[in-house]
């Protein structure tokens, strides 16, 4: 892909860290595990990078000490670069008192001198809390092309009761023009949702950091997009690819597992628009004579002594003999001793169990392990 010096891309890490407290207490929502190998922010961050995006700001907020040994100097994106590459934004916020940003709008004022001095003519916004394989380029052509005062990335969505907060549904014309954005609507059905990406020129969106500023309204969505919808030209752009909605536990061990159908994975591990991560050193896996795997995805590293089914292990885990881990989302560094059920358990990093722990959660509700545990 090309190089495009013209666009600058900005990816907010922490934005959505309440949706799933229980992963992201020691760790940013970017830096959550995700498919056995990679963090979420690896896919806005790809995304840009196959786009032709060389200039990346990260704009953090807090308990990002992992998202920074992660993303280091941006070697494997591509990104370390003496102009452009990768840059680490600070949190925080002069506008209120605990230092931390309460929106969109916010976090840009506090960083805009960094956008200011970029010689870029237009920047794209994304969010870590949905995982796809977004080409910007064909995003920003439909952005010039009708002359879009904003562009927004929107998918199909059946939505429900059940859907979590933080839904933004998109109603769109026949032109693709977005009429109004809905917030946490009461409905259901299949409907366009924001996929929290963004593109505009810099020059709209400094007007829009500036006039957010002196008014107190930190939200693009709920300051910007919804109650100024009128005033704009707001567009719509259909991404009819795979995406993954993170926005709870139950969200994120689904998106998980949903990567064990080959169609899902195929369609969002695209050969022209490779997902890069962060790279280690561990060795092959390791399969013990008695061990049985069925329809898992394996990392490096593992050693394998029992038996694994419909389940994602990260780098570094170990199943001992006798033991059995079904549905199962185990993260970095666990260790299942012998003679151990598991059944629709995620795990955090450096999880231990003793011999013989019996664990059950369900598809619904599963069983979430926090992280160095020891059971």
């Amino acid at each position: 892909m090309g190089v495009n010096n013209n666009v600058l891309g900005l990816i907010f890490a922490s934005l959505h860290d309440s949706a799933v407290v229980e992963l992201t207490k020691k760790r940013t929502m970017g830096s959550v595990m995700f498919g056995g190998r990679y963090r979420l922010i690896d896919f806005p961050l790809s995304n840009m990078v196959n786009s032709g995006i060389t200039e990346v700001g990260v704009i953090t907020k807090s308990n990002y000490g992992s998202l920074l040994d992660h993303l280091g100097t941006g070697r494997e994106w591509d990104l370390a670069r003496k102009k452009g590459g990768l840059n680490l934004l600070p949190p925080f916020s002069q506008s209120i008192g605990e230092g931390v940003y309460r929106g969109r709008l916010e976090a840009l004022n506090n960083v805009w001198n960094f956008v200011e001095y970029s010689n870029c003519e237009y920047v794209v916004l994304a969010d870590c809390d949905f995982v796809a394989n977004v080409n910007f380029a064909e995003v920003i052509k439909q952005h010039i092309e009708t002359n879009a005062d904003i562009t927004v990335v929107c998918g199909k969505y059946t939505y429900s009761e059940d859907s979590g907060s933080g839904v933004d549904v998109i109603e769109m014309d026949d032109t693709r023009r977005i009429r109004s954005v809905l917030i946490d609507p009461q409905l259901s059905g299949e409907c366009n949702i924001c996929l929290d990406m963004y593109v505009m020129r810099k020059d709209f969106l400094a007007k829009l950091v500036k006039d957010a500023a002196s008014r107190n309204q930190p939200s693009l969505i709920r300051d910007c997009l919804q109650a100024r919808v009128n005033e704009f030209n707001f567009m719509g752009y259909q991404f009819d690819g795979y995406f993954s909605r993170i926005d709870s536990v139950k969200s994120y061990y689904q998106a998980n597992l949903a990567l064990l159908k080959p169609e899902n994975r195929n369609a969002l591990f695209l050969p022209s628009a490779p997902i890069y991560t962060k790279t280690g050193d561990n060795g092959p896996v390791k399969y013990g004579l008695e061990s049985k795997v069925k329809n898992s995805l394996i990392a490096d590293g593992c050693v394998i002594e029992g038996t694994v089914e419909n389940s994602i292990l990260f780098r570094g885990v170990k199943v001992g003999r006798g033991s059995v881990v079904r549905n199962c989302v185990l993260m970095q560094g666990t260790a299942i001793a012998n003679n151990c059920q598991l059944t629709s358990v995620i795990t955090d990093k450096n999880v231990t169990t003793e011999d013989g722990r019996v664990l059950t959660g369900s598809e619904s509700y599963p069983v979430y392990i926090g992280k160095n545990a020891k059971l």
